[in-house]
Formats: structure tokens, sequence, C-alpha cells
């Protein structure tokens, strides 16, 4: 039975030297105590210094960096130190500045000693100003001390836990500042220079190149704790998510740049469609980080930085193995970028030991990867540069060429002008007498049209002339017989004073009174009233036409003046009156418009033109279902135009003969009704005056025609009338 209880405490024994980690022996120089922690996990966040529950299982690390990953649990490290240098005070550093919360505990004689950097805090609320978490510990020479550090998760875990003495530390703190100054002069160098060779260019490549490193450069020192430090030591809340967003913009900025520089849109259109992807994951990481899902917008942001280098890397390997050369720039720049990565990522993961080259890879491949760029922008301006030298070499010589070409075409060309000049004079000889004759054939028919509105013209006066003269001769005859009646009595009148006797003056007056009631005095006085009358209707009416021809006439037609068109068109009607007869209604419709610029000879024959159309398709479409009517409306359609329409509701036209009505010589009236010139006419008007006229008709339902007038315009003379 002593024997088992001995084996089994033995075994005890042995396994409690294999779990526990050793001491730390500190001998004053830099050492990193990876390989000394012992790591809890604490997935609920019930661990409690120092009474720690039974299920807390504390592990060895075997890695002198662990790395926990992402995790949201919490982390109790136990460590031990045993100081054997010559200095009591210890510092503590936590290398690894994306952490931005810790405690620190300890047993001092029964006490719990606790120091707290929390991300709450600010920059000036930690006990040692450092970019990273660092702790100053208090062992004496010789001692020993057990400490438990807290780690909060939520973001990648990994603990480069350092001992240093205090002159250590320092030295450090300040090779750090050199390094991290050097990246930063460098980065502010490369924004300024490429920011102005943008600003002399206007090439989109550099504006996106200049936002990259901007980035890029403060993702980098977000990383290592230094815009903490200097920028935003208050902004604890957007420290703690500015990883997420600077790193977010510069993988947006470095692929819009990608596809400016490499012309990826144009070299390898599938590969681009690609890019946009990379985009989209930062976006989602950036609205992940917005809504507080922190460990998953670490993920994207990942995720979208993996996929994209090697996406990136891959598009521009495709483009060098093409012989583009931008693309072999862009390739060496990238890949010393991506060699840095690697290395940062292998430290992280103890592939590498943790020392000043591994820490600042990420620094170097950075700094390497800008200057490199830029020499590649550099260089496409110079490949542009030749590019343009070599087209304008092309051009001189091609021009140089072509002058060759030129000059012994000349002598061939020169030969065979000369006898085309003689054919081309002999022919424009022919062609000049055609003309002529065109003209005068033009000019007749044109005279031809206007006798034949002249005959119309003639006829209407001598028809509505006629009626008035008639009716006024008509009544002379009558008219002179009731007056000498009334002479008569007058007459009988006028003997009453040669009478002597009062008995003599009564007979007479009976004479009279029976004199005119012979004659019917009251009828004559009647029929007088109305043979006046009536010879007046005819005298006004005789007045009327005789205004509207002078109207119509326009003695001042070769003037531009300012017409009133309302008139114009009443005295076109009063002219046409009789060919439309009684059995056509007329509908007036004149509004109130101003006068207008124009020349009003002109504007007269556009609407005798255009109504007299209007009666023929009226009168000639024998029209049983309906009175034939014709519409005249003037309005103003605005401040600067008039608008005259003149609508019948005769037998229209179809779009074949719509389609050629103001064609010279084109008509659908009878032989001998038209020459076919009037609508070619009224458009040259209508042309000259710089309006429009607009033609809307549908067969046997009627034509409308709607002419638009500027109300004030100095119009050139029309060359064809």
């Amino acid at each position: 039975m002593n024997f088992i209880r001995t084996v089994f405490f033995t075994f005890l024994l042995i396994s409690s030297f294999q779990l526990k980690a050793e001491e730390v022996d500190f001998r004053g120089r830099d050492i990193l105590i990876g390989r000394y922690l012992e790591i809890a996990e604490d997935t609920k966040n019930e661990f409690v210094f120092p009474n720690f529950p039974s299920s807390a299982k504390f592990e060895k690390s075997n890695d002198e960096t662990p790395n926990l990953g992402l995790s949201k649990s919490t982390y109790w490290i136990r460590f031990t130190v045993k100081n054997l240098s010559e200095e009591s005070k210890v510092f503590l550093e936590l290398a690894y500045p994306m952490l931005h919360s810790s405690e620190l505990y300890s047993l001092d004689s029964g006490k719990i000693d606790n120091k707290s950097i929390l991300e709450t805090y600010s920059f000036n609320e930690r006990e040692v100003n450092h970019q990273s978490i660092v702790f100053k510990l208090q062992i004496e020479k010789g001692s020993s001390k057990t400490y438990y550090l807290k780690i909060k998760g939520g973001r990648q875990v990994v603990l480069p836990l350092i001992l240093r003495t205090e002159n250590g530390f320092f030295q450090a703190a300040l090779l750090s500042e050199i390094i991290t100054g050097i990246f930063i002069g460098i980065i502010l160098v490369m924004i300024l220079y490429n920011l102005f060779i943008y600003f002399s260019t206007r090439d989109k490549s550099y504006l996106y190149y200049v936002l990259y490193i901007f980035f890029i450069g403060l993702a980098q020192t977000t990383l290592n704790g230094y815009t903490f430090k200097y920028l935003w030591p208050s902004a604890h809340y957007f420290n703690n998510s500015a990883i997420v967003w600077f790193s977010s913009l510069a993988g947006i900025s470095v692929i819009y740049f990608i596809r400016e520089f490499l012309h990826i849109s144009e070299r390898a259109p599938i590969w681009g469609k690609l890019l946009n992807v990379i985009v989209a994951l930062y976006v989602v990481a950036v609205c992940l980080v917005v809504t507080g899902n922190g460990i998953l917008s670490y993920r994207f942001l990942d995720l979208a930085g993996f996929t994209g280098a090697i996406l990136t890397f891959i598009t521009a390997l495709k483009l060098s193995l093409k012989g583009y050369r931008p693309a072999k720039f862009f390739l060496l720049a990238w890949s010393i970028f991506l060699l840095g990565l690697i290395l940062f990522i292998m430290r992280n993961l103890n592939l590498l030991q943790y020392n000043l080259f591994t820490n600042y890879t990420m620094q170097f491949g950075t700094a390497i990867e800008v200057i490199l760029f830029s020499f590649a922008l550099a260089d496409k301006i110079n490949i542009l540069k030749k590019e343009r030298e070599f087209s304008q070499e092309q051009a001189l010589r091609v021009s140089l060429e072509n002058q060759k070409i030129v000059k012994e075409q000349n002598v061939v060309l020169e030969r065979r002008v000369n006898e085309r000049t003689v054919e081309l004079t002999q022919a424009n000889t022919d062609l000049n007498d055609t003309l002529n004759k065109l003209k005068d054939a033009q000019t007749q028919l044109i005279e031809s049209e206007k006798m034949a509105s002249l005959g119309q013209l003639t006829a209407g006066i001598a028809h509505e002339i006629n009626n008035p003269i008639n009716f006024v001769s008509s009544n002379i005859r009558p008219l002179r017989r009731d007056i000498d009646d009334v002479i008569e009595i007058l007459d009988a009148y006028d003997e009453i004073p040669g009478i002597d006797s009062l008995e003599g003056v009564k007979q007479k007056m009976v004479q009279i009174e029976n004199l005119k009631n012979e004659l019917d005095l009251e009828y004559i006085k009647t029929e007088l009233g109305l043979l006046l009358t009536g010879m007046e209707d005819g005298a006004r009416r005789t007045v009327e036409i005789v205004k509207g021809l002078k109207v119509f006439s326009r003695v001042d037609e070769s003037d531009l003046n300012f017409v009133n068109i309302n008139e114009g068109i009443e005295s076109t009607l009063v002219i046409l009156n009789y060919q439309m007869g009684t059995n056509l209604t007329l509908v007036k419709d004149l509004g109130s418009i101003p006068n207008v610029e124009c020349y009003g000879g002109k504007m007269n024959q556009v609407f005798m033109n255009i109504l007299t159309n209007s009666i023929y398709a009226v009168q000639k479409g024998n029209l049983t279902d309906r009175t034939p009517t014709i519409w005249v409306r003037t309005f103003l359609k605005d401040n600067e135009h008039v608008t005259i329409s003149i609508k019948d509701n005769g037998m229209g036209m179809s779009a074949a003969v719509k389609a050629k009505i103001y064609d010279p010589f084109f008509t659908t009236k009878d032989v001998g009704e038209g020459t076919g010139l009037g609508l070619s006419i009224v458009f040259k008007i209508i042309e000259v005056h710089y309006g429009t006229i607009e033609v809307i008709s549908e067969v046997n339902q009627g034509t409308e025609f709607v002419i638009t007038l500027p109300i004030t315009k100095k119009l050139a003379l029309p060359q064809s009338q």
C-alpha cells in the first residue's frame, strides 16, 4: 500500500514538473518569455484573481510568441520571473500594439497588486507612455515573483512578451521611434512627390496612388500604435476600429490604382471584374466594424487582403508575361510588399524568431513598395513619352512618303486637270445656257401663276363691285320718279302766293290735298327712304371693296413694315367673297395680336393661295354629310410669335399627296385649273420670313394649314419671287 502511494505521489510530482512552466531567469538582457508562459482560456469571462475555478486549465506554451488567433475569449497568462539582474525595476512589454486592453495581477505579502491598461483609457492614462502595453515590475534582486496577465479578446491575440531593463527598454523605444520616423518620412515624401506630379499631369493613376500611400501609411502606423500615441490619444473608441478603416481604404485605393495603372479594363477585363469583388469585401468589412461586429470585420479584412494580394499578383504576372513593361515594375514592387507581409505573418505564427528584422518587415516592405511604385509611374511617363516620339517619327516618315507621292502625282494630275478643265469649260457653257433657259421658263411660269391670280382677283373685284353698282343704278329711276312727284306737289304750293282771295286759297288747298292723295305722298316718302338706304348700302359696299383691294395690293410690298395680319386676312376674304358663294360657311376667330414685321403684300398672297385651295377643296369635295366650312383663326402663340390657322372640312389629303404639296408644278386640280406653283410660292414666302408652316390633313376629314411667324425680325428680301 505504501508502495502504491509512493508511486502515485511520484507520478503527480513528475506531472507537475511537466505541466508547470519554468521560471524566467532575467539576467538584464532582453528576453522573449513565450516559452515560460502558462495560458488559460476563459470563454465566459468569469475567472477572478486569485480564486480561479477548477475549470481553469493553465497550459504551458511552447512558442516564443504565442498566437491565439481571433477570439472573443479572455485569456489568463501566468508566468514567474526570477530577477538575477542588478536592477530591481523590470519592464514587461506586450509588443503587439493591436491589443488595447490588459490587466496585470500579482500577490505581494498576501495583498493583490493590480495594474490595468484598458481600451477605454486615453493614451496619457497609461503607466508608461509607449505605443505598446508596458508594465513596470518591481522584483528585488535574487527573488522570484509570479504574475497573472489578463488579456481581453475580440481581435487577433498575439503575445510577444518581452522583459527588459529600464535602459534596454529606452534603447528599444528609441530605435522604434527612429525606424518609424524614417518610414513616415518616406511616406510623406512619396505623397508630396506624387501629388505634385498629379497636379502637373492630371493622371488619375497618381491620385489613386497618393490615396493608397496615405491610407497604407496610416494603417502601418496604426498597427504599430503610433497614431494612437500622436494623432488621437483621446479617441480610444476610434482607435479600436481604425486598423479596419485604414486597411480597407488602402485596399480599395490600391485596387483602383492597379486598374488605372495597368489598364486592367482593356488588358484583362475578367480580372478587373474580380477585383471589384475585393472592393466589395473591403466595404463589407467597414460596414461590419461600424455595426460593432469586430471579429467578423477582421475576418472579412483578412479574406479581402489575402485574396486581393494573390489576385493582384496573378494579374500583374499575367501582364508581365505578355511583355507589358509597367506590369513588370508593379510585379517587383508588389512581390517585395508580399514578402514583407509573409515574413510578418510567419513571425506571428512563430515560424520566424521575433527580432528587429521580423518586427519591421511590414514597414520595410511597404516603404520599398511605395518607392518602386513611384519609379513605375515615372517609367510609365517615359514609356508614354517614347511612344509619343515614336508616333511623331512614324507620322513624319509617312508625311515625307506622302509628300513624295504627292509630287509624283502632281505631274499626272496637272495634265489631267488641264484636260478636264477644257471639258468642264465647255460643259459649264452648256450648263449656263440651260440654266438661263430654265430661269426664263421659271420666270414665265411664275408670271403665269401671278397672271392667274390676277385674273381671279380681277374677276372677283368685277363681280363684287358689279353687285353694289347694279343696286345703285336700279334705284335711280324710281328715285327720280318719286322726286318728280314731290316737286309737282311743291310747285302746287308755290302757286298759293299768287291767289288774291281766301276762297281761291281754300280751293287751291283742296286741289293740293287731292294731288297728294292721288300721288300717295306717304308711300313716296317711305319709298324715298328705302331707295336712299339701298343706294347708301351699295356705296358703302363699294368703299369696302376698294379699301380691301387697297390693303390687299400693298403698294409698299418691297418694304419691311409692321403689318396688321388680321386686316390682311379680312381684305383677302373680301376679294374671295364671290368664290365662296352662299353654301359655304366662314367662321372667323381673329384674336388680339400685335402687328408683325413682314412684307404685307407677300403675306396676302400666302393667305389668298391657301384660302383658294380651301375653297376648292370644300366645293369640289361633294360634301353631303356636312356643311362646307372654312375656319380662319389667329392667336398669339408666345411673346415672340403669332400663329395663323386656316382649316377646312373638305376632302383632305393622303400622306403621299401631303409629302409633295410644296413641290413646284405638283397639283391635284384638274387640267387648266392650277399650275402647281401656289403652295410652292407660299413655302418660299414663309421661309423668307423665317416662319414655319405645318399641314395637318386626313382624307375625307379636311386640312389645316398652321403658319407661325416671328413678331419682330429683320428679314432678307425673297430671292425667287
